[in-house]
């Protein structure tokens, strides 16, 4: 065991880990990449702390939703989540750079977004927030679906009732294309599609497969309009209690379950579509052209948010973005 190896080696005492649950909460089903990732982070924590370290999974909205759960590891009453950044701008507003539309068109572009300055820059924020920020799991691009029509251009949104993320930033990206972008917490989603209260959402293939949207839902457009990603949370008032060794240990073990989960996720996505496909949704991909024109027409919600965000980070965000959208 590893850690059998460090004390052997003088390196810790055995003070230096203690007997410790963390409890892990997130939104998704028990068979979504999300949820293999929490798993793979349990087994190494565990791996790495000689079985003291005990990573407890809560899947399914089991500790709230994502607002309540973020609240829970600020108070200290919760170890740890995996939120996506929209719904941490509530408290950190420049974590909504992340959901400007189209600013990504690649997983390659996204992770040298996330695992750069910016991400880097982002996660730095968090701790005066009650949050340490451990690393970037993979969501996926998002893709609207709806019950009433196929969707081939940014004008064949207008009117459509679409439930969004809580965050500005979504909202104006609907509003630009003439939909009714509706806020709602992701735990009523379903039943809100399955009662007609909204036409459709918005979310990852994986997400819309293992939340059996396709049940709800007979229109699927790939638009990659956002790239998602969850950020590895653990609450600020755990952290400080847990031994330089300890954080290593969480650090080091969320480090290697990104890798792991990335790929994971991104394997699973790709199968999804023509699971969807097989489940009765009909999917039509969005034409270069047509994604460049939705492009530029929301460019006008980069000016408006931008000033509103610490002028340094909008500056890394803007020369990152040329730097890698060139590659």
């Amino acid at each position: 065991m590893l850690v059998a190896a460090l004390l052997s080696a003088g390196a810790v005492s055995a003070q230096d880990i203690q007997e410790r649950t963390i409890k892990f909460g997130h939104l998704n089903n028990a068979d979504h990449p999300m949820s293999m990732g929490a798993k793979k982070f349990a087994e190494i924590v565990a791996a790495k702390s000689g079985g003291k370290l005990t990573v407890r999974e809560y899947p399914a909205s089991q500790l709230g939703n994502e607002l309540q759960q973020q609240s829970a590891l600020q108070g200290g009453v919760q170890e740890m989540t995996a939120p996506a950044p929209t719904s941490l701008a509530g408290i950190v507003k420049e974590f909504g750079l992340l959901d400007f539309p189209f600013i990504v068109s690649n997983f390659k572009q996204a992770d040298a977004l996330l695992d750069g300055p910016v991400g880097k820059a982002l996660l730095a924020k968090l701790p005066e927030k009650g949050l340490v920020g451990l690393g970037y799991w993979d969501l996926g691009f998002r893709n609207v679906t709806n019950s009433k029509r196929p969707v081939t251009k940014g004008e064949e949104l207008e009117g459509l009732k679409l439930r969004v993320i809580p965050n500005p930033v979504f909202l104006e990206t609907f509003k630009t294309f003439k939909a009714n972008p509706v806020p709602m917490p992701f735990a009523e989603l379903y039943g809100a599609l399955e009662q007609k209260a909204v036409d459709g959402q918005e979310n990852p293939f994986s997400v819309i497969l293992s939340n059996k949207f396709y049940e709800v839902q007979k229109y699927l457009s790939a638009t990659n309009h956002v790239y998602a990603a969850n950020i590895l949370l653990v609450s600020k008032k755990f952290w400080d209690k847990l031994s330089p060794t300890e954080q290593k240990i969480l650090q080091d073990s969320a480090n290697e379950a990104i890798v792991w989960q990335r790929q994971v996720s991104r394997d699973i996505a790709a199968k999804a579509v023509g699971e969807l496909k097989a489940k009765g949704m009909q999917v039509n991909e969005l034409a270069p052209a047509e994604l460049a024109r939705m492009q530029a027409a929301v460019k006008p919600i980069y000016d408006k948010f931008s000033g509103e965000y610490d002028k340094a980070l909008v500056s890394t965000f803007k020369s990152e973005l040329d730097r890698i959208q060139k590659q």
